[in-house]
């Protein structure tokens, strides 16, 4: 008994040395963590209760209550995320079922047009889409040469620009999760559903879509996420009659040098974001938001 007792002692000492170890080993990186976003995120919110006059106050938050302005920044701001990732959706899942297809050379040379957009600047991306968007823009010249319209059509500074711009630039972001999970998909199961008398409309949308929502949930919130802080395609783009909070945090700093109205639109936006993230982790498996398993 004293000798189980002893080794039971020695076990526990050996896991204590190992958590120790473990934790000496992802110190660096918790090191690395909290200097890059916890004290950030922490000096935002002390900011975004600091006042004009240097004292504690909840007047940045207040003035977000009272204040329509700010409702109508953060339902324009989820209004184009809501339709940019509707968008990429429509686009980008036929993409990827296409390069899921094809043979693999193919989709190769396919997914290099794809991973194109990466490197290239976002701000000449942007200015790339004014140039073609614009009244006199090589659109609108084409268009009325060929006798598509006959006059311009308002494709920039507008929503349909922000739209078109944020679009080709979160395809990507869309594509790559979904063809993963396409790959990942064994194809013997549609197999089995054509034997069993499946048409091949049935079996894609009985069997293949339900396996390939994974990647889709995963690339669908990740174009969300990413849409709720852009900032150069809608202020290029968008003309300014597009107002996202991050151009509305922008202009607090540049225009009125106001830190704490700036800092609490973004504890705002930086909440409202967990809050959608946990949402998500509720309402579906965690697996299928990290785009892992069927």
């Amino acid at each position: 008994m004293q000798a189980l007792r002893t080794n039971e002692a020695g076990l526990r000492q050996d896991g204590r040395m190992e958590r120790l170890r473990l934790f000496g080993l992802s110190s660096p990186a918790l090191v690395l963590i909290l200097v890059i976003l916890v004290i950030p995120v922490g000096w935002l919110f002390y900011l975004s209760f600091v006042g004009s006059d240097g004292h504690f106050t909840l007047e940045n938050y207040a003035r977000m209550v009272s204040q329509r302005s700010y409702f109508r920044i953060f339902a324009t701001t989820f209004r184009v995320s809501i339709l940019t990732t509707a968008l990429c959706i429509v686009i980008g899942y036929p993409l990827a079922y296409f390069l899921s297809q094809v043979p693999t050379r193919v989709a190769n040379i396919c997914m290099i047009a794809v991973l194109l957009p990466f490197w290239t600047s976002l701000l000449v991306r942007t200015y790339a889409w004014l140039v073609l968007l614009q009244s006199r823009g090589l659109i609108n010249t084409w268009g009325i040469s060929l006798g598509l319209w006959h006059e311009p059509l308002p494709l920039v500074y507008n929503l349909t620009g922000t739209l078109i711009g944020m679009v080709h630039i979160m395809l990507p972001f869309l594509i790559l999760p979904v063809y993963g999970s396409m790959k990942a998909i064994d194809g013997n199961y549609v197999k089995a559903a054509a034997n069993l008398g499946a048409s091949p409309r049935r079996a894609f949308w009985g069997v293949f879509f339900p396996l390939s929502t994974p990647g889709l949930f995963a690339g669908a919130l990740m174009v969300f996420i990413l849409c709720l802080g852009f900032f150069v395609t809608p202020a290029v783009l968008g003309g300014g009659k597009v107002i996202m909070v991050s151009m509305k945090i922008v202009s607090n700093i540049q225009l009125f040098f106001s830190w704490g109205a700036a800092s609490a639109l973004g504890v705002v936006l930086l909440v409202l974001t967990v809050a959608i993230l946990w949402l998500a982790s509720r309402l579906l498996k965690l697996d299928q938001i990290a785009g892992r398993g069927h």
